[in-house]
């Protein structure tokens, strides 16, 4: 299993940034790759969500559910559909972090493990198209599209846009 670990500092508190977390379909608005998302539920444990992604010639539903949750610190969820993955939103207090201008901060953790290769047989490849040429092409694009959907995200959070210090903890094997 691969895992990578994201964190980024918000200058909000933690209600509010879970208050964000917990909108998922609202995610749509801030990547490029990410068409759609659906909710079935209310945002709480057992909310399953379809997330429709397309990249070049690919297009994927990925399917997600809530699994645990705990106000307002953590979002724990899932793929139930063709790829082995699972992860965490995690919020923590970090006023000890928050700049001179910001009267508080929350600290942001994305945790996500996965298996790679469960997704080899579940993704609709066009024809000729290695899976191991599409792992190559995507990886290195994941961190660019991660550091504008947190800046997009930060910026609608906290009313206006600013440089946005992505920390990767841990990164996929490869």
């Amino acid at each position: 299993m691969d895992t990578v670990e994201l964190s980024t500092l918000i200058h909000l508190p933690p209600e509010e940034v879970y208050e964000f977390l917990v909108d998922f379909p609202r995610y749509a608005n801030y990547s490029e790759h990410l068409r759609e998302v659906r909710r079935h539920g209310d945002g709480s444990p057992g909310t399953e969500y379809d997330l429709e992604f397309a990249w070049w010639k690919l297009s994927y539903t990925a399917r997600s559910r809530v699994v645990a949750a705990q106000r307002p610190e953590r979002i724990d969820w899932e793929l139930v559909k063709d790829i082995d993955a699972a992860g965490a939103w995690v919020v923590e207090a970090a006023a000890d972090e928050a700049p001179p201008d910001a009267e508080t901060a929350s600290r942001v953790y994305l945790r996500i493990r996965f298996d790679v290769d469960s997704a080899r047989g579940g993704i609709g490849l066009p024809r000729f198209v290695s899976f191991d040429w599409v792992v190559d092409k995507v990886k290195p694009k994941i961190r660019a599209e991660a550091e504008e959907i947190v800046e997009r995200i930060v910026a609608d959070l906290e009313g206006e846009p600013r440089p946005v210090d992505l920390e990767i903890h841990t990164a996929p094997d490869g």
